[in-house]
This record gives C-alpha cells, structure tokens and sequence, in this order.
C-alpha cells in the first residue's frame, strides 16, 4: 500500500521526538481535529482509569490507550465512527493491512497488534509503515460514517 508520513499534528504542536501516541495520531489524522484537543481528552480520561498492578494514574496519551474501555468506543463513536470487526478469538487472521484487504474509498482506523493507524481512502498515514509488507493482521478498525 501506498504510506504518507503523517504525524498527525503532533509536530505542529509542539511536542517533539516519537512516542505511544498512535491512537492520539490516529483520530487527529481521521478527524482534522488539533493534536492538543485530543491529546488533552485522552490524557484526562486515561488518568480516570484504574491503574494495573498497583502503578501510579498518569495523565498522559503517550504511553497508550485502553481502546476497549467503554469511555474510548464511546468517544469513537461521538467522533462519528464505527466499529468493524475483522477477527474474533480462535478464527485467524482474515484481513490484513493490503489494498485488496481492506476499502478503498474512506477513512478508517486500523486496530492492529499494539498499534493505531489510518487509512485515507487506500493510503495509510503513519509516522512509518505497518503494514510489514501487507503480512500485518488487522483486528478491527474504525469506519467514518457518511456524513
């Protein structure tokens, strides 16, 4: 598949170096809202949740997000996308990160192993390329509804 560098804004706003913020990056590029606004959101529901194992909260979007929290698929859901599902446990992999895999027309966010990223009518934005070869499975994604 054809890859756009894209950061999402996050450069543009001011944070610099890389980080876990591939969900962040991910609405940003899908949805054209600022960095900071869903950084901010994310941060501040993140340092809501109960932390495991006994760790400090963190209000931080940068070391992840737990995208199976009802508070997340509830925002997701504001933002105006929906939740396609692609594989269940025990099935295998059926769709993987391809042209001929996936639409090609749309915006969609690509859940995959511990990674966020969009698609923009067939290309995928990123700060690098996921797909590893269009061999990376693709566990659900996001589909913006029609406006």
């Amino acid at each position: 598949m054809k890859f756009i560098y894209n950061d999402g804004g996050r450069s543009q706003a001011g944070y610099k170096g890389h980080t876990g913020d591939c969900v962040c990056r991910s609405i940003c590029i899908s949805t054209g809202k600022p960095y900071k606004e869903v950084y901010s959101f994310l941060a501040e529901m993140n340092s809501k949740q109960k932390p495991k194992n006994g760790k400090k909260r963190q209000k931080t979007a940068a070391k992840g997000i737990s995208v199976n929290k009802k508070w997340f698929k509830d925002y997701m859901k504001e933002l105006g996308f929906e939740w396609v599902i692609t594989m269940r446990i025990g099935d295998g992999c059926k769709v993987h990160l391809c042209e001929e895999e996936l639409p090609k027309e749309g915006t969609i966010i690509l859940r995959l192993s511990k990674h966020y990223s969009t698609v923009v009518d067939g290309v995928i934005h990123d700060t690098h390329d996921p797909s590893r070869e269009g061999k990376r499975c693709v566990y659900g994604y996001w589909r913006l509804r029609a406006q």
